[in-house]
């Protein structure tokens, strides 16, 4: 009796091709990497913000309230009623 295999025609080949390669893909992609920096130390962002974090009083401000742009009553027709 023939044994039966349900992997495709070189499936098997391939799947050892790609299981020998993608530790050693994974392996040669974390080495040591340094920028160049000049010290060989990686780069880092500078502060943007001054700390610490102050919040300006604003219990004295006065908020100015918006004024009408026209002169003259603008109407709008009431929900519902006659048209």
């Amino acid at each position: 009796m023939q044994g039966y295999s349900r992997w495709a025609p070189g499936a098997r080949r391939e799947m050892t091709v790609l299981a020998v390669a993608a530790p050693a893909a994974v392996g040669t992609g974390n080495g040591n990497v340094t920028v160049g920096t000049g010290r060989g130390g990686s780069p880092r962002p500078q502060p943007t913000v001054p700390y610490p974090i102050t919040v300006p009083d604003t219990s004295r401000v006065t908020v100015r309230r918006s004024q009408p742009t026209v002169s003259y009553p603008i109407r709008f027709d009431a929900p519902g009623g006659d048209q």
